[in-house]
């Protein structure tokens, strides 16, 4: 084009979106360079026109000041989204229900249709997944350009279109009988109901299709494919081309968490926390969340960057008013930007020579390539004045480097605007995660990063600027809204199949009622059994303690207490005014309780002998309650044969013997110390009487802890081994053997079986090792076990430190499965075991946690059931309240169980009130009240 055939810069050339420019009058430039208007004046001075072009481009200068501005502002947005509140600034934090990134152990071949990623065209991809580290097949694609008018008609006409498009391409494929699992990228705003319900919110990008905002796409989709009759598909997932991207990233370079797209338009995804999202029903791991930041407007943020040309192009635009951080930053919108200032500065005589051309002034004609093109330095000026040229344009020599300029700062603008955006995301994930740094890779993709020179370069420098507190690792998404849906179907394929594994592994451990029930009618039959005499795996052992405190009781008692790798020496003081208690502990070697029994009673004495020196109590002889918690054949209050060794005791030659007689012994051998032994006591009983002393309603004694054991107070005519009829007795039921006989119902796992056999009792104390914090652990780490040998958890990679006995402490239950940690502090707790876990990894642990805990849980409670129906039962009430003491670190320290007893009780004896306290000390203090008891008893028979 000759220079007779450009337009000159003063004719009135129609062009709407140009002209809107004019209309807002002078333009104001930065730091008091005045209006842009020129007159003939400055034109005649060409040396000048590269100062009024900086100081017109200085609009597009974005300060630290103002990013970090715009970074605060939208993430009180997204917070604002996540809550579920939605004013006219927020941005639509949209759930993608895609709950997992990927393990690169995906396989198998999946199609996708892509729409709206690529502007005005449709890709359908065929990707095979190996499943195999390092081993990646590049998919097979084929874009179908979409007409206008399918573009801008009805719905149906655009879904039949993409559904033919499909049918063609599936043509060159062996498809023959097999259900192709089919990702939908469909990059536009939606609200998600679940993995393949999507309603769409709005259409951007230049599409305008009747009757389909409001309306679920994938259902339309599917009848489209329908009507083609292209039965081979299932349309598993929905994705858009932002979530494509973050799950297209390579497993192998650590997990990706962060999605970025800047093509056509941009937007932005990562993984939250799924209790912060108010739209799920979910407290528990993550969700992918898509910002749909392009919508972001707060006017008090965004204002002081918006130049006129901004609304210039909003106003000519097919949705003005609607995403306008997009159009500020969104390829389809760069090269229009740049066409305007272009035809401003012309029009103004600063570029050109004062000319313009049709083509400048025609919307549309200078894109992205076009700007990436001349922005490029190794393009040369020869490139950028063919660009020039071919708009119709007679450059000048000075004009190249103004243009640049125009496009440097356009482009510049949006990667900083973009990387306050990033920034806002960054510091929402440090934030739910509670992370000071956060060390994270954020996976980009789009149009603009691939061609554009810099964009990536300016986008990295910016966000260090603005989020110094994270690590990040920007990794480039080959096929992101391709291979990435396909990932994300694949993923939502490996959950399912997961999920079934996990669930039929679980199955056993989640009773019902009707089992439950079963249980509980077992052990009232077990209990009546065993009073009688009758064989029965509950020996119901009398304890000769027939009352419970009254609360008269005083004086100075001395308490020991024997049941774990722990011994005490208590020294408790019954006054008017409560109970004082003065404790010593003393470790107990293991040579000693592996040794023999002279030596284990000995060294109980040596103890005994230190604390009275400690207390200055040498000399004294006060009454002593020895609390003995291992099962025993009581004959009397002070006289307890040893049934046999638990919590792994096996100090030999005291089984069959009297403890207390062996305690004798030992003092006999101290010389010159003189011991009062009143009452021998098992933990539960003095679990009962500690509360009771501070509830006359407990008649009723539980323990779970290391192990468990139950005792209550019967009727003594009930008694067969005890000779009268009226008054009371307390039973030690030790119930931590029922169904040693093989009565028990409870289905038993193949894990509990691993349990017993390693157990040092194997066959023995069945009901104990369903409930016990000593078997939990061990429990879970077998399932664990197996369920990363079914690829389950951690990939499928074996994990030595799982092979190490008793690794998972049930305390680990108890940490996992607290309402108040966090996922990532589940992790940290696992991790320390040597457990290199994803999230999902984690998810997993804590559901077979939590699985393992409700059964002992329930369990315990059917037992209680049975005893306070009992309890009823015997006293013909309609209706019983009583109280249970309670003790034990599995029933204190565990998040969930004390309330999963309890519901489990109202259940099952509805008509019995039950009251759980725990107890303050019952090992110590409850034997120095049984000793009390016992005095106050002797007394009131004396008198």
């Amino acid at each position: 084009m000759n220079k007779e055939q450009q337009q000159p810069c003063d004719a009135s050339w129609p062009s709407p979106i140009v002209e809107p420019m004019d209309s807002v009058g002078p333009v104001e430039l930065g730091s008091g360079a005045g209006a842009l208007g020129c007159s003939p004046e400055v034109l005649s001075h060409p040396s000048d026109s590269s100062k009024l072009v900086q100081e017109c481009l200085q609009q597009f200068m974005v300060t630290e000041a103002q990013l970090q501005q715009i970074r605060a502002s939208l993430l009180s947005s997204m917070e604002q989204g996540l809550m579920g509140q939605n004013p006219a600034s927020a941005v639509r934090m949209l759930p993608t229900y895609v709950g997992s990134t990927p393990h690169g152990t995906e396989q198998g071949d999946f199609v996708v249709l892509e729409l709206g990623a690529t502007g005005a065209s449709m890709r359908v991809l065929w990707v095979t997944l190996t499943g195999i580290e390092g081993c990646r097949v590049d998919p097979r694609s084929r874009e179908f350009v979409i007409p206008p008018e399918v573009m801008l008609g009805p719905g149906q006409q655009l879904f039949d279109f993409a559904a033919r498009c499909l049918a063609e391409f599936l043509e060159a494929f062996p498809v023959k009988n097999r259900c192709l699992p089919l990702g939908f990228n469909f990059s536009f705003p939606c609200h998600q109901t679940g993995l393949d319900r999507s309603t769409l919110i709005s259409w951007t990008k230049g599409f305008r299709c009747s009757g389909v905002e409001g309306r679920d796409v994938v259902q339309l989709l599917r009848e489209a494919i329908e009507r083609q009759g292209a039965s081979s598909l299932a349309v598993v997932a929905v994705v858009n081309d932002t979530v494509g991207t973050m799950m297209d990233c390579d497993p192998g370079l650590g997990p990706c968490e962060v999605g970025l797209v800047v093509d056509t338009g941009t937007n932005a995804c990562y993984m939250e926390e799924a209790r912060h999202v108010a739209s799920l029903d979910e407290d528990r791991g993550r969700v992918c969340v898509s910002v749909e930041w392009g919508s972001f407007s707060d006017d008090k943020a965004l204002g002081p960057v918006l130049t006129p040309f901004d609304k210039a192009l909003d106003q000519g635009s097919l949705n003005p008013g609607a995403q306008r951080f997009e159009k500020m930053i969104g390829g389809l919108y760069l090269g229009e930007l740049v066409r305007l200032v272009l035809a401003h500065l012309a029009r103004r005589g600063l570029l050109f020579g004062g000319c313009t051309s049709p083509a400048l002034l025609n919307q549309g004609s200078v894109g992205l390539e076009h700007v990436a093109e001349m922005e490029d330095p190794s393009s040369g000026e020869a490139r950028v004045l063919a660009v020039l040229q071919n708009l119709g344009l007679s450059p000048g020599a000075s004009d190249v480097k103004l243009v640049q300029l125009v496009c440097e700062a356009v482009s510049t603008r949006a990667a900083r605007l973009c990387a306050a955006a990033l920034a806002a995301v960054l510091g929402r994930l440090q934030h739910s995660r509670e992370q000071h740094a956060l060390q994270i890779a954020v996976a980009t993709g789009g149009q603009v990063f691939k061609r554009h020179p810099r964009f990536h370069s300016l986008l990295q420098k910016t966000v260090i600027l603005l989020a110094p507190g994270c690590d990040i690792s920007f990794i480039p998404s080959v096929d992101g809204g391709g291979r990435g849906v396909a990932v994300v179907t694949a993923v939502a394929a490996r959950l399912a199949d997961h999920r079934r594994l996990l669930e039929e592994t679980l199955a056993p451990f989640r009773l019902d009622r009707e089992q439950l029930a079963a249980v509980q009618v077992q052990m009232r039959e077990a209990m009546a059994k065993g009073l009688q005499g009758e064989a029965s795996s509950l020996r119901m052992l009398p304890t000769y303690v027939r009352a419970t405190p009254d609360g008269s009781e005083r004086g100075d008692f001395l308490a020991l207490d024997l049941g774990g790798t722990n011994f005490r020496v208590l020294l408790v003081r019954v006054t008017t005014g409560g109970v004082q208690i003065t404790s010593q502990v003393y470790a107990i070697p293991e040579r000693v309780t592996q040794g023999s029994g002279q030596q284990l009673f000995d060294h109980i004495v040596d103890c005994i002998v230190d604390f009275q020196q400690r207390q200055g109590l040498g000399g004294q002889s006060l009454p002593l309650g020895f609390t003995f918690s291992f099962p025993c054949r009581q004959l009397g209050l002070d006289q307890g044969i040893l049934l046999n060794w638990t919590k792994g005791f096996n100090a030999s030659d005291c089984e069959g013997q009297d403890v207390v007689a062996l305690l004798r012994e030992a003092i006999g051998r101290r010389q010159a110390v003189e011991l009062n032994v009143v009452a021998i006591v098992n933990d539960t009983v003095g679990t009962m009487m500690s509360c009771g002393y501070e509830d006359h309603h407990c008649e009723v004694g539980l323990i779970v802890g290391t192990g468990t054991n139950a005792c209550y107070m019967e009727e003594l005519q009930n008694v067969a081994a005890v000779a009268g009829d009226s008054g009371h007795m307390c039973i030690n039921m030790e119930w931590g053997a029922f169904g040693d006989d093989g009565t028990l119902s409870v289905p038993s796992t193949c894990f509990d079986a691993s349990v017993d056999r390693a157990s040092i009792n194997p066959g023995k104390q069945r009901f104990e090792k369903l409930i016990s914090g000593m078997y939990l652990g061990e429990i879970v780490r077998y399932i664990l076990l197996h369920l990363n040998s079914l690829g389950v958890l951690f990939r499928g990679q074996q994990t030595q430190c799982l092979q190490t006995r008793d690794i998972f402490k049930t305390k680990f239950l108890s940490e996992i499965e607290s309402d108040s940690l966090a996922l990532r502090q589940v992790r940290a707790i696992l991790e320390d075991l040597g457990l290199p876990l994803t999230s999902d990894d984690a998810l997993i642990v804590r559901e077979v946690c939590q699985a393992v805990s409700r059964r002992a849980a329930q369990l315990c409670g059917a037992g209680v059931a049975a005893v306070v129906e009992k309890i009823r039962e015997n006293r013909g009430l309609e209706e019983l309240m009583v109280t249970v003491g309670v003790d034990g670190t599995l029933y204190k320290l565990h998040p969930h169980f004390s309330s999963l007893v309890a519901a489990t009780v109202k259940d099952l004896a509805p008509r019995c009130t039950v009251t759980f306290l725990q107890s303050e000390d019952g090992s110590g203090k409850g034997a120095a009240l049984v000793t009390a008891v016992a005095c106050r008893l002797a007394q009131t028979t004396r008198v």
